[in-house]
């Protein structure tokens, strides 16, 4: 059964204004609640459910968010500290400074104005701490906004352009030599659609994935059979030569389903899901999963399955 949910960004909003909500209206009625959050009764019952393992560092008795219930009714009992102002450690604000000035330097990114304001209060909270030289750079030396103007000017002057890619899926960096076509935003992603002499084939290429890159003298060359893709929001586009998986997750991993395009959403029971997707290849999919925690299974493929046992097995034999 497929279950519609609101995003995980929205979600996080919610979450974020429910519990100074709750404090101001203790015995609310949960209904109430949600037509005063723009929710429905369902989503607001998840977030409460979510509350429950929210709170402090050390996440154990006392350090989380306590409610009580009466009916429909719902009070919080202990805040976690969420109603009081947020006091950065040193470390934490050169984190969210560090950040912040990546953001800033992401091409093609929205809302920049938003995020240097936010960043110029961090700062001038933080005092010296953020007064260190902490500089945002790619590896060559030059920042994303650098990467995209010379991508550009190689699309406006017809050149080919020798880069360093780095390539997510098999976790490896490559050289190659790409006729460039277009530049375009998906998403606030930046990404040149190519012709990969190495691939033989039109390839997107994210910005923020070339870690180094050369114009050459030569002219750009795609070769005839090299057309332009249709491309919207949603870049990866499954099909069926690539593989499908199939996993079994709990409650804290729904999250997936709202960020990766799934094939089928069955509910076995109310705290397990039955997820089937495709992945571009199964050395991906190894990473994916081992990376969602303990709380994932793998029901299929088995090669799949085989694949995460060994590497777990092997993590735990280099911690013996």
């Amino acid at each position: 059964m497929t279950r519609p949910g609101t995003t995980s960004s929205e979600r996080l909003a919610r979450l974020l204004n429910l519990v100074p909500y709750l404090l101001a209206r203790p015995g609310v009625e949960v209904a109430q609640a949600a037509a005063d959050l723009g929710a429905t009764e369902a989503q607001v019952r998840d977030d409460l459910e979510l509350l429950w393992v929210c709170g402090l560092p050390g996440y154990g008795p006392g350090d989380l968010i306590d409610m009580a219930f009466d009916g429909d009714r719902v009070t919080i009992t202990y805040d976690a500290g969420i109603d009081r102002p947020l006091r950065l450690r040193p470390d934490e604000a050169t984190a969210l400074v560090v950040a912040l000035r990546m953001l800033a330097e992401t091409p093609g990114i929205a809302q920049r104005d938003a995020i240097l304001r936010a960043l110029a209060k961090i700062e001038s909270a933080a005092g010296d701490v953020a007064d260190a030289p902490i500089a945002v750079q790619s590896p060559d030396g030059g920042s994303a906004d650098d990467r995209l103007a010379t991508v550009r000017a190689a699309v406006d002057r017809g050149r080919a352009l020798r880069i360093t890619y780095y390539t997510a899926t098999r976790d490896e960096s490559t050289e190659r030599v790409i006729d460039p076509m277009r530049v375009i935003v998906v998403a606030d992603r930046s990404y040149v659609e190519a012709w990969c002499r190495r691939a033989g084939a039109v390839r997107l290429f994210k910005i923020d994935r070339i870690d180094a890159l050369t114009e050459l003298d030569e002219p750009a060359a795609p070769p005839p059979q090299a057309q332009s893709s249709v491309v919207d929001e949603q870049v990866f586009r499954p099909s069926h030569e690539l593989p499908s998986i199939t996993i079994r997750i709990g409650r804290g991993d729904r999250w997936i389903t709202e960020y990766y395009p799934v094939e089928s959403v069955d509910e076995i029971t109310p705290e397990e899901w039955l997820v089937t997707l495709r992945v571009s290849d199964l050395d991906w999919a190894r990473r994916f999963v081992l990376g969602l925690g303990p709380g994932v299974d793998v029901i299929a493929p088995k090669e799949l399955a085989e694949s995460v046992r060994g590497a777990v097995l092997e993590a735990l034999a280099a911690y013996a």
